[in-house]
């Protein structure tokens, strides 16, 4: 669901250069890479395990490793590099985030466009598990990405009304989904009822509201200001 609203929102060409802000081990830089092979893709990964899976799993992108909490040089070529870029499911894991949005800048150029993911609703024993510090909603990410010195193009709520029932459903579980994932990893057989589920849930997020009041995946679009890098206008 979060791979198909980044993909409506971030209006990529064949040739475009997109920075993955987090790119985690690159799951949403071989989306790219597969909707536009001709695209340039550059990810910035504070983890250097996760910048080796990436660099597997997508060798036609490239992957730097840096914390976009401090501040750093950025090469040469890499500063300004993006005409667009996303930043997905990566601020909640942060105590910061408008500090390592306004870092990221450095390799974005004047005017990017850039499209922000972060989930709002109730927080899951789930997502306490793997680091949410916190959930959002449309005037906090609106906050976010102002004192990061963007300009906020739109924020929304969408979701509704299937991947709020899933998340209901992930919160129901508890600890139990933890184990499961737990057991998933260590290449025990998981519950094939939660596959099945999954399965479901899949098919029905296609019929998702892309904007309601009610739903629990917040998304924003914000611009880097094109009189100069954010914060200097």
């Amino acid at each position: 669901m979060r791979a198909q609203l980044v993909q409506r929102f971030l209006l990529m060409t064949p040739t475009s250069r997109v920075v993955d802000i987090g790119s985690g081990q690159g799951d949403v830089a071989a989306m790219l890479t597969r909707a536009h092979p001709q695209a340039e893709v550059l990810g910035v990964e504070l983890s250097a395990e996760g910048v080796s899976i990436a660099s597997g799993k997508v060798p036609s992108a490239r992957f730097v490793q840096r914390d976009l909490l401090a501040e750093a040089p950025v090469p040469a070529d890499l500063a300004g590099f993006g005409e667009l870029a996303v930043c997905s499911e990566v601020l909640e894991h942060v105590d910061d985030p408008s500090r390592l949005l306004r870092n990221a800048t450095d390799y974005l150029a004047p005017g990017c466009r850039v499209v922000i993911t972060v989930p709002g609703g109730p927080m899951s024993a789930f997502d306490r598990h793997i680091g949410h510090r916190r959930h959002h909603t449309a005037a906090s990410l609106r906050a976010i990405i102002d004192r990061a010195g963007l300009e906020t193009v739109a924020v929304f709520r969408a979701g509704f009304p299937f991947f709020n029932l899933y998340r209901l459903t992930v919160i129901l579980r508890g600890s139990s989904l933890i184990d499961d994932v737990s057991a998933q990893s260590q290449g025990k057989a998981g519950s094939t009822l939660a596959s099945l589920v999954m399965r479901v849930f899949r098919w029905l997020f296609r019929f998702n509201l892309t904007s309601s009041p009610w739903g629990w995946q917040m998304v924003g679009i914000a611009r880097v200001p094109r009189a100069g890098p954010a914060g200097t206008v």
